[in-house]
């Protein structure tokens, strides 16, 4: 009788809580899928966003080039001799004055030259003088003959004998404005304000006609070529004549160190075989006066300002992908993407051409390369 009495008790209660499990699960299932937009919002990747709109901004062009002198010159002797003395600023490294004499050669050889082609003109003038005395004797002579008109021959009026003459003058000129000017060249100087560069001769050597005395870098002008694509040739005002108008440069040293101010003094007019590429010509004057000095065969970058372009979006760097791409999240929250067209760099920030029609949008600063087109995010300004 218990037996019976217990069982049906265990029965009873199992036959009222299995219902109620099944009803609690039920119900937590239904909790749990009831609202799956929710979870999945959860879930949405967090992006850095920065809003950009279209604007105007002044280009900017970068380039790159040899600091070099105006002119450099590889002095030679024009005359031949001995050094006999050499100025004590000839030396490399040292500044030297324009018309300054640097080489002195021996001068009795060419002092004696001057001389003789003195004596050479005296003679040719007395001859040329005796010449005249004696072609109007003969045309006295021809008159007093009583012939008519004009002899046969010029040699009776002796004009042959006064044009040889006359010659022989004009030779022993140049040849004494000859002589006088090698021995001006025995005083070997310097055309233009210069630094040393090398010396190539000693006190008392002995040089000839032709042989190089040293290098000279001309100090009151640097020029530096930037080769310059056609793409950075766009972003430039329009240069005419080979002309630039003193437009300004920036320098800056390869190590970030040191800045130069300077301007576009020339266009090249032709396109370089080597590299497909024009050239504009920066000058900086006076270069060893600036601080610090611009010393020829300084590398450095040149920055241009450029004419003003409008309709760009200016973003950080870290916004293009390697892959040359642009992400942004639109209205939908999705992230779309588009091929950059960087117009131009300045420091960390590029300027590019908008995607599409669009003139606002959210530029994701830091792309991943996970995204895929159309992945909802959960944008985050950082703007």
């Amino acid at each position: 009788m218990k037996s019976s009495t217990a069982t049906l008790i265990v029965t009873a209660i199992a036959v009222i809580t299995i219902p109620a499990a099944v009803a609690f699960n039920s119900t937590r299932m239904e909790e749990t899928t009831s609202n799956p937009v929710e979870q999945s919002l959860v879930q949405h990747p967090q992006v850095g966003v920065i809003q950009v709109t279209t604007d105007s901004y002044q280009a900017s062009v970068k380039g790159y080039g040899e600091a070099k002198p105006q002119y450099q010159l590889s002095l030679t002797a024009e005359v031949s001799g001995q050094i006999t003395s050499m100025a004590d600023s000839f030396a490399t490294g040292m500044q030297i004055k324009q018309g300054e004499e640097i080489v002195k050669l021996d001068t009795a050889g060419y002092e004696q030259a001057v001389a003789s082609a003195e004596a050479t003109l005296a003679d040719a003038r007395l001859a040329l003088l005796e010449e005249d005395r004696q072609g109007e004797q003969a045309r006295l002579e021809w008159q007093e003959s009583g012939l008519n008109g004009e002899p046969e021959s010029p040699l009776v009026l002796r004009q042959p004998q006064r044009e040889a003459a006359e010659a022989n003058v004009n030779l022993a000129q140049k040849q004494l404005k000859v002589a006088q000017r090698d021995l001006e060249k025995t005083s070997i100087k310097v055309p233009f304000d210069a630094i040393v560069v090398s010396r190539d001769v000693q006190p008392g050597s002995y040089v000839q006609t032709g042989n190089q005395i040293g290098m000279f870098y001309s100090t009151d002008r640097i020029e530096i070529q930037i080769p310059l694509s056609a793409a950075q040739w766009i972003k430039l005002p329009e240069f005419s004549s080979g002309s630039a108008s003193g437009w300004p440069v920036t320098l800056i040293s390869t190590d970030g160190k040191a800045s130069w101010q300077g301007s576009v003094s020339r266009v090249q007019q032709h396109i370089s075989s080597n590299d497909r590429q024009r050239s504009l010509i920066v000058s900086v004057e006076n270069p060893l006066q600036q601080t610090p000095a611009l010393f020829p065969g300084t590398f450095v970058e040149a920055q241009i300002n450029g004419r003003k372009m409008d309709n760009l979006w200016r973003i950080p760097a870290s916004a293009i992908t390697q892959e040359n791409t642009i992400w942004y999240v639109d209205t939908r929250n999705q992230l779309q993407k588009f091929p950059a067209e960087v117009q131009f760099s300045e420091g960390n920030f590029r300027y590019v051409k908008p995607a599409l029609t669009l003139q606002q949008a959210d530029i994701v600063v830091r792309p991943l390369n996970t995204y895929l087109t159309g992945m909802v995010v959960e944008p985050k300004n950082e703007g």
